[in-house]
């Protein structure tokens, strides 16, 4: 069995890092924590791949479509496969006073926000701040073994995986024609982030499902007293 662009499918993976066998991805919450990987904000478990859509590494994609359910494989993929080769056109010195502007104090491995890039914080000395905007995987060879867990074919579970994906868990999901309706209950927090993952999968919706024409969101919010309004 192989699979088409377009199909959407739920993988479970691990990387490692070739050149010294590090672990440096993974699905599986408790390989996190055994490797000092875990993330609070990252919800761990099969994660959405959508074929041929490139939202997962090129080299990873190339890999699922010929692969089956229930099917595990181990490859190793060069860095043009991967997180691309090192740029050091994405280095550059700042002055320490574009951070203080900004109500930052940088130090060596902090991530920062620039207009909408992140970056790492490589350096501190005398009042110059080198940032590096390539990805912290870029230049490396990865090994990644992967697993196909399921193919998801009904519209409504693929908008729920498309949803999940930003961390938006739904509380119910309707389509009716070429319309859909998401509904995000009190179990979503509505905080800055919320806004921007909401916005990310309308745009995905209607990039990634060919039927859809028109996305509907219903939100509840609760008051501090415990009532709830839906919009």
């Amino acid at each position: 069995m192989t699979f088409n662009d377009g199909d959407f499918l739920k993988i479970e993976y691990d990387a490692w890092r070739s050149a010294d066998n590090a672990l440096v991805y993974t699905t599986d919450e408790k390989k996190a924590k055994e490797n000092d990987l875990y993330n609070k904000e990252v919800k761990y478990g099969p994660q959405l791949a959508i074929v041929g859509k490139r939202n997962v590494i090129e080299g990873l994609d190339k890999v699922l479509k010929g692969m089956a359910i229930n099917e595990s494989k181990k490859v190793v993929l060069e860095p043009s496969e991967a997180f691309g080769e090192r740029d050091p056109q994405l280095m550059q010195v700042m002055s320490i006073n574009e951070f203080r502007k900004r109500d930052i104090v940088p130090y060596p491995g902090m991530q920062v926000d620039l207009d909408g890039t992140t970056a790492v914080v490589k350096s501190v000395n005398s009042g110059r701040v080198l940032v590096d905007a390539n990805h912290p995987l870029a230049g490396e060879k990865l090994t990644y073994e992967v697993k196909v867990v399921a193919k998801i074919d009904a519209e409504n579970e693929k908008v729920k995986a498309l949803s999940e994906y930003y961390n938006l868990v739904p509380e119910k999901v309707e389509i009716n024609g070429a319309n859909v309706t998401v509904e995000y209950g009190s179990n979503v927090n509505k905080d800055a982030n919320y806004f921007v993952s909401k916005s990310r999968f309308v745009a995905s919706a209607f990039t990634y499902l060919d039927k859809v024409a028109k996305v509907y969101i219903k939100e509840e919010y609760d008051k501090p007293s415990g009532k709830s309004t839906t919009a």
